[in-house]
């Protein structure tokens, strides 16, 4: 049995580890938490002795392999929960992320295998995020940010990087989701803004949105 922040902090190094190649720095953790490095070095030492994660000076933690598994699980609850907050309770993809945060730590692990079941043994949750299986596996996909795309080229919004409900409220007052065809008519190779059609509808995106929204092209 692990605490809610033991989970906190397995989660955030695996998604850590998931954007470098090295170790996740002390910083890192403290930066991406919201709090301080010496509160994470303690956290860090307590996984440590429980072997979830390995830590070097210099060269920051890594999640075991136990770890990564337990990390996976959290993220696969919360994931799961995302999909049945939006499909069964008819939240709106903005809503239900604080609210996935409170169920991930339910440990009930035959709840979460009748969920996935009831669900339909979903792949994917509301944001495009592949979601865990049982093991801890990961379904890959060939995805790429919108602003690495030019100019007459176009792809289909899989999935948003950015998953704050500013952001998406953004995105559904330009009607962009999940699914939607997006052409990059223009880009500025200046500051990366570009001009796209969504629909019938033509407009400027800035690079921040632009590098918020992950496409599958042709």
């Amino acid at each position: 049995m692990y605490s809610l922040a033991e989970e906190n902090y397995l989660k955030t190094i695996y998604h850590l580890e998931q954007e470098s190649k090295t170790g996740v720095s002390t910083n890192a953790i403290a930066e991406r938490m919201e709090t301080k490095p010496s509160s994470v070095t303690d956290m860090v030492q307590k996984l440590a002795d429980k072997k979830m994660i390995s830590y070097k000076k210099y060269k920051g933690s890594t999640l075991t392999v136990h770890g990564k598994k337990m990390a996976a699980n959290v993220i696969r609850k919360h994931r799961l929960w995302e999909v049945f907050l939006v499909d069964k309770l008819k939240f709106h993809w903005d809503e239900v992320h604080e609210i996935a945060e409170q169920l991930e730590h339910i440990q009930s692990e035959e709840l979460i295998v009748r969920l996935d079941k009831y669900l339909g043994n979903p792949d994917f949750d509301p944001h495009g995020d592949p979601i865990p299986d049982k093991d801890g596996k990961v379904k890959s996909t060939e995805k790429k940010l919108l602003s690495e795309l030019n100019k007459k080229q176009r792809g289909v919004c899989i999935g948003v990087k950015e998953t704050g409900s500013e952001f998406l409220q953004y995105l559904d007052k330009r009607n962009i989701t999940i699914g939607t065809k997006i052409n990059v008519l223009g880009k500025e190779f200046f500051d990366g803004s570009m001009i796209i059609q969504v629909g019938k509808d033509q407009f400027f995106i800035s690079k921040k949105i632009a590098e918020n929204l992950y496409v599958q092209t042709n």
